[in-house]
């Protein structure tokens, strides 16, 4: 048995992980790499480690892009088995496949429309609708603990993971020559406490673990306060007759953002003001959640009580048409406008970014993880000046920054969730989807409370197990 780690390794983005059992080929998640588009590109096109037609299943731990991505370039290549998930990651994939492939169709052809004017060679999408389209038939949901058998001697069980809608921690059980072995894998790992959905589960001991380590050397601010912070942004936007933009993915970022601007309305925080969300995506997806409400919290549980749609009300508009889009560019703020994606990269949210980035009356509301070389990691740093669609735009609007929603555990959050394994059993833990400074902080904090063997694998690193 083998475990070959082929993405997000010492860097957070392009999940993967190739696991050798008894000549059997399994990939847990197949991600899209995200950064400089060139080098994306590339290594996204390109499976190098392994043929993708030697691929028996695909084990998908949760529905985001940097995790489910690039199956359709999987298929593309000869990859024809099945994708285990979560029935909720399974409703989710379908639309954010598409949507990805929509979004790539569209950029390039905005892209190209220059290139062909300026007499460049004219880009290809990594994939189309058509290719997404033909991963829908191999996904093969499953509820939370319930025990699939994926090959003879091999099982999987998804416990519920408190990322976002439908993710999963993964206990693999493998019998091989008379052994008996337990590998976890935690996919993206939730906080306690989060809006919405329920905390993360603590899965049975294991032998080997894989963990992502994104915050592994860093701390969120309190989730209490978020509300209030909020709160306090949307009233200065109102006393400025600002437009708040918010690039927000589309799943779980979005819904958590609209359920918390619908508790601040309802206790009178700040004054209503108009709310767009303006992504094709975050309305497919807030569709998902309504019909998955077992994923919920009590806390939501009970807020649907009384008020029915916690992802709907009064101000609140969904937009899908470009042409509704356009015409927010013409509107007088106050008001907030959420458009993915969620690290700036691609989508809706270029264009809002261009139209008021450089008006300093507006605010841009940072709220989640941009990877490094994104236009959302560049914001996060406060760079004066950015390039958008290969254009210069000067940063004049104010920069505000919250971490408090992060829907990945802090490292405190990953130390306590890893603590309640037996270190005597533990052989291995395995860290991934982490720069690499956070994963070298988050290896001295697990060997600070017992564990001994710690790896920080790089890509094409094979270990024996």
């Amino acid at each position: 048995m083998q475990i070959q780690f082929v993405g997000a390794d010492r860097t957070v983005t392009g999940s993967m992980h190739h696991l050798i059992i008894d000549g059997k080929n399994f990939l847990l998640d197949c991600g899209l790499y995200q950064g400089k588009r060139k080098e994306a590109f590339d290594i996204n096109k390109n499976f190098d480690l392994f043929k993708p037609k030697d691929i028996d299943a695909v084990i998908l731990s949760h529905a985001h892009i940097d995790h489910l991505g690039n199956i359709p370039t999987l298929v593309k290549n000869g990859f024809e088995g099945p994708v285990y998930c979560t029935n909720a990651t399974k409703d989710l994939a379908a639309v954010m496949l598409k949507d990805s492939a929509h979004i790539q169709e569209k950029d390039v052809e905005f892209v190209n429309k220059k290139r062909k004017k300026q007499g460049k060679n004219l880009f290809e999408p990594l994939y189309t609708t058509s290719d997404a389209d033909n991963v829908l038939p191999l996904l093969t949901g499953k509820n939370y603990n319930e025990e699939c058998e994926i090959d003879s001697g091999i099982t999987v069980r998804f416990y519920d993971a408190g990322h976002i809608l439908g993710s999963a921690i993964t206990l693999f059980t493998i019998k091989e020559n008379g052994r008996l072995i337990n590998l976890g894998f935690s996919g993206d790992l939730g906080r306690p406490n989060l809006p919405i959905l329920k905390d993360p589960e603590k899965i049975p001991d294991v032998d080997f673990f894989i963990c992502e380590s994104t915050y592994g050397g860093r701390f969120h601010d309190n989730i209490e306060g978020t509300n209030a912070k909020l709160a306090e942004v949307i009233n200065r936007a109102i006393s400025r007759k600002s437009k708040i933009i918010i690039p927000a993915f589309s799943l779980e970022r979005t819904q958590e953002l609209v359920y918390a601007f619908h508790k601040i309305f309802e206790s009178s925080k700040a004054q209503r003001i108009p709310i767009y969300v303006d992504s094709p995506l975050s309305t497919n997806a807030t569709k998902v959640f309504r019909e998955h409400p077992e994923c919920f919290d009590e806390d939501t549980i009970q807020f649907m009580k009384k008020y029915e749609d916690p992802f709907g009300f009064n101000k609140l508009t969904y937009i899908t048409d470009v042409e509704d889009s356009k015409r927010l560019n013409d509107l007088e703020g106050p008001m907030v406008i959420m458009s993915a994606s969620g690290m700036a990269e691609t989508g809706r949210i270029l264009h809002h970014l261009a139209n008021n980035i450089e008006n300093e009356k507006n605010i841009i509301l940072m709220v989640g993880y941009c990877a490094e070389n994104t236009l959302g990691r560049k914001l996060i740093e406060k760079e004066k000046v950015v390039k958008i669609f290969g254009e210069e735009y000067q940063v004049r609007a104010e920069v505000v920054v919250m971490n408090s929603l992060s829907a990945h555990a802090d490292s405190n959050e990953l130390t306590n969730y890893c603590s309640g394994f037996d270190r005597n059993k533990m052989k291995n833990i395995f860290l991934v989807h982490g720069d690499y400074d956070q994963q070298q902080k988050f290896s001295e904090r697990l060997k600070s409370i017992g564990f001994e063997k710690i790896s920080i694998p790089a890509r094409g690193d094979v270990f024996q197990i």
